[in-house]
């Protein structure tokens, strides 16, 4: 071999340490390599490149921007770990004076030389059953425990925790999860953050704090994806044999990738499959309701974005996306949470984002909402739902609420409440007696606390007032045979019939005599000679009673014979 010339010529001539290799390649122009001396040149060709390539990557080092006062031998001893010396930096920055360095120029550090010492992370956040493992023990993990590295922790159903790294960067854990912190370091003076975090299963949503100077020391690995982010926000979710990365903001490096996922992109990766697709946009949550009073919680949205095939709901308090406090995914634009009843009155965010075919959660969509369910109505006990009475008035029974035992009662003709016929101050009974006039009627309780404060009103009951059936008028007798027969006029709407007969006028007694007919008309044993009274009341088909009509008397007079006793008598005088 003569040797090299050329742009390869140039590159041995350049390249530290690589001198010996040409000279190992030139000693055998005279004579032919042996392979073995061949392939240990190869080997040691391609190491030296790797090692090369490594140094000169941009993302090797950390561009440091130098402040007033700064010196090599200052930053060295901040810096920097043994054996590394100000003459290390000097030679690799080429800087001529040591003792004097430029404020705002920057100078390469590289990661490899940087001192490292243990970091901790704290835990802003906990909901439901959180545990954290710590070598062989497991406990639950409480807000405000310090984390470190190999720390595992788990979440429950309906379960998040919330972390805050050295940097500032933070990391959400959605519920079923099983996340590792494989790794948490600083790197020189409490400055870089190298942190590694497993997903094993579960979820991650990360937000790293953003810093022009700082190199991609916050990864991500899970079963089938490693990923390498700068500053950015996304989120990471591993199940079965696939796993999926949404990007929001920035960028993010995954291995078998040659380019990186940028923001608006989705990974989705599958053994060593990798597929990028742009993520759904965020649905329409316009008409989801800013003002909920109902319990459990019931949300709902538009059918939207085109492509979405389910849905993610999540409820944050309000400004607060550290503290996860409700998670579902649905098949449909609507979610209901019963564990909502844990949560007190106030204003939260709900938060929603579509998810296609490939199982991509996209961008997402946040409503700001308010809870307003307490103190919560009082049941309501009679009447029964559409109720009529036919007396004028109705009797509206409730239960009451323990923490709130006054009522506010509003009663309406009109389903919205806006023509209101009767609205009592609140109520410290259980009860209300209705007097209105005959019409249909719309009525509803809530509950109010002993300082004057109304929860909102219960479903809307109705019930009817109707005037009573009409009181028969008075019968026409007649006397046939051994029988007495009494008709009446037939009325509208009445289907039965009810007749008293008594001997006295109070209808007291042992003479008093009930029958019931469905015609306006009856037959009675022909009764013997002396004065009877009669009244009778009509009932329509719900069975309501009229009033009794006026009582009638009728006058069953003595044979006539009886007149001819005394003068029988007079003989006998």
């Amino acid at each position: 071999m003569a040797g090299f010339a050329g742009p390869a010529g140039r590159f041995w001539r350049r390249a530290p340490g690589l001198v010996a290799l040409r000279s190992f390649f030139l000693q055998g122009k005279e004579a032919p390599m042996r392979p073995m001396r061949v392939w240990i040149a190869l080997g040691w060709l391609l190491a030296s490149a790797a090692l090369r390539a490594q140094t000169e990557a941009p993302d090797a080092d950390w561009r440091y921007r130098i402040q007033p006062g700064d010196t090599l031998i200052t930053l060295t001893e901040n810096w920097l770990a043994a054996p590394r010396s100000w003459r290390d930096l000097q030679k690799l920055n080429r800087v001529p004076d040591p003792l004097r360095l430029v404020p705002g120029s920057t100078l390469r550090m590289p990661v490899a030389w940087l001192r490292r010492e243990a970091g901790v992370a704290e835990t802003l956040f906990v909901r439901g059953q959180v545990t954290r493992q710590r070598g062989s023990a497991a406990e639950p993990l409480s807000a405000g425990a310090p984390l470190q590295s190999g720390d595992r922790i788990r979440t429950g159903a309906q379960s998040s925790a919330s972390l805050r790294f050295a940097d500032g960067s933070r990391l959400l854990i959605p519920a079923d999860s099983d996340v590792t912190l494989d790794q948490l370091l600083v790197l020189g003076r409490n400055a870089i953050p190298a942190v590694r975090i497993g997903v094993q299963q579960g979820g991650a949503d990360s937000r790293v704090t953003p810093n022009a100077q700082r190199v991609p020391l916050y990864e991500v690995r899970t079963p089938h994806v490693n990923l390498g982010v700068r500053g950015t926000e996304f989120r990471v979710q591993a199940a079965g044999a696939q796993s999926r990365m949404q990007v929001l903001s920035g960028a993010v490096h995954a291995d078998g990738l040659k380019a990186d996922v940028a923001a608006g992109q989705g990974l989705l990766a599958e053994g060593g499959a990798r597929s990028v697709s742009p993520l759904l946009a965020a649905p329409d949550v316009s008409a989801t309701p800013r003002v909920v009073e109902r319990l459990p919680l019931r949300l709902a949205w538009a059918a939207s974005p085109a492509g979405a095939t389910g849905w993610r709901a999540q409820l944050y308090p309000r400004g607060d996306a550290d503290r996860l406090l409700l998670d579902a995914r649905v098949t449909e634009p609507a979610v209901a949470w019963p564990e909502a009843r844990d949560l007190p009155d106030g204003d939260y965010m709900l938060r929603v984002r579509a998810i296609d075919a490939q199982g991509q959660e996209g961008r997402a969509a946040d409503v700001d909402v308010s809870l307003q369910a307490r103190p919560e109505p009082p049941f309501v006990q009679a009447p029964a739902p559409g109720a009529i009475s036919y007396s004028g008035s109705m009797a509206l029974a409730w239960t009451r609420n323990t923490e709130a035992p006054d009522v506010r009662l509003q009663i309406a003709r009109d389903a919205g409440f806006r023509d209101l016929v009767l609205q009592p101050p609140p109520l410290s009974a259980a009860g209300f007696e209705a007097k209105l006039p005959d019409g249909a009627y719309h009525w509803r309780v809530a509950a109010v606390t002993a300082s004057g404060r109304a929860g909102p009103f219960g479903d809307a009951q109705t019930f009817e007032l109707q005037p009573p059936p009409p009181a028969p008028p008075p019968a026409e007798p007649e006397v046939s045979g051994d029988q007495l027969k009494l008709r009446w006029r037939a009325d509208t709407g009445v289907v039965r019939y009810e007749l008293e007969w008594a001997a006295t006028a109070a209808f007291d007694g042992a003479s008093v005599q009930r029958i019931s007919t469905d015609k306006p008309e009856a037959v009675l044993p022909k009764p013997s000679p002396g004065t009877y009274y009669l009244r009778a009341r009509a009932f329509n088909a719900a069975g309501a009673a009229g009033p009794w009509g006026q009582t009638q008397t009728i006058e069953q007079p003595y044979p006539r014979w009886l007149w001819l006793l005394p003068l029988l008598a007079v003989p006998l005088l």
